[in-house]
């Protein structure tokens, strides 16, 4: 599946990763500001730093001349990073005003995004506010007392409802209400909440919940059934023929081990739940090619095919996960 990128999002994105003249990839040292938002294992996260030039008396009036980021994720990833950086050096912002940019305003600075790519322009707004916020506590700057909000205790506080993503239940309701989220879908489509395991959908006092409380029950649609609560597979306990596989048991070598079969199918099961669900929403695919051993042999199809990132998607997104669910040894080699 290939996106519609417009033209401008196509180049900015192009010149980024060419290191062009101009472009903003990379890491200030000893940054004023130091922001991050987003999961490296489970999707697309950016680092975001600034340095300022510092007023002699009045910090408020602190400028920002240097912004820059590193961001795991796909084109619309770096083309909003990108965008974020350029709108703050091209206008000279402090970090105060850096506040009023909007992931609407990125977006529009793109000329538009796939819906399903929103959640990349949530991203750099969310990680310019942490690092807003850094700054702040280094030149001793009351946010509060502008009347400003940046919802550090989004992160360091409340129930996590969105494990893989390591979202708060404060976090996600405040961005429901400010992006007039009112389906799952649209979650998932804004802030990647529910995107990769997808058991928070659900569960009680998971997304469908939180929409019922924040908009009231009669207005929200729930996308789907019930799911059943996924398997929690790192302990693994080997029963008779009555399980869905017919076992060999002289193949077991010893009881919690799987046989060659067994782990074939398990991580088969993984990536038809997990993984692949969670590519195929950037554009991408895998197929498994082979396993030997407790090594699988993985070929990376669509979107994720052609992506620079592909070497960090295996192995912090699906050499992770399968370690995770399936065995700690497991091996992923691209082919």
């Amino acid at each position: 599946m290939a996106w519609e990128y417009s033209e401008k999002t196509k180049k900015l994105f192009m010149d980024a990763v060419s290191g062009l003249p101009g472009t903003h990839i990379g890491e200030i040292d000893d940054p004023d500001g130091f922001g991050e938002h987003g999961s490296i294992a489970c999707g697309d996260s950016l680092r975001f730093t600034f340095r300022v030039e510092k007023h002699p008396t009045d910090p408020l009036l602190d400028v920002i001349t240097e912004a820059r980021y590193l961001t795991f994720g796909c084109t619309s990833a770096i083309a909003a990073s990108e965008a974020l950086c350029a709108m703050i050096e091209g206008k000279k912002l402090t970090p105060i005003q850096s506040l009023n940019i909007t992931n609407q305003d990125i977006v529009d600075y793109l000329e538009g995004l796939p819906e399903q790519k929103i959640h990349c322009s949530v991203m750099g707004a969310e990680a310019l506010e942490a690092a807003v916020f850094n700054w702040a506590k280094k030149r001793d700057v009351n946010l509060g007392a502008l009347g400003l909000d940046i919802h550090e205790a989004e992160q360091e506080e409340g129930r996590i409802v969105c494990k893989c993503f390591s979202l708060t239940e404060p976090y996600i309701k405040r961005k429901i209400m400010e992006l007039n989220l009112k389906t799952i879908p649209e979650i998932t489509g804004a802030i990647k909440a529910g995107g990769a395991c997808l058991s928070c959908h659900h569960t009680p006092g998971g997304l469908q919940d939180i929409l019922n409380d924040v908009w009231g029950k009669d207005q929200t649609q729930s996308d789907a059934k019930p799911l059943l609560n996924l398997p929690v597979l790192s302990t693994i306990h080997v029963v008779d023929t009555t399980d869905i596989y017919t076992i060999d048991k002289k193949a077991v070598a010893s009881e919690g081990t799987l046989s060659p079969f067994q782990f074939a199918k398990k991580i088969e099961k993984v990536i038809d739940e997990i993984v692949r669900p969670a590519l195929n929403k950037d554009g991408g695919n895998v197929e498994v090619i082979d396993i030997k051993d407790m090594t699988v042999y993985l070929e990376l199809q669509g979107a994720c095919a052609a992506c620079a990132g592909a070497g960090q998607t295996l192995k912090n997104f699906v050499e992770k996960t399968l370690k995770d669910q399936v065995d700690e040894q497991v091996r992923i080699v691209q082919v």
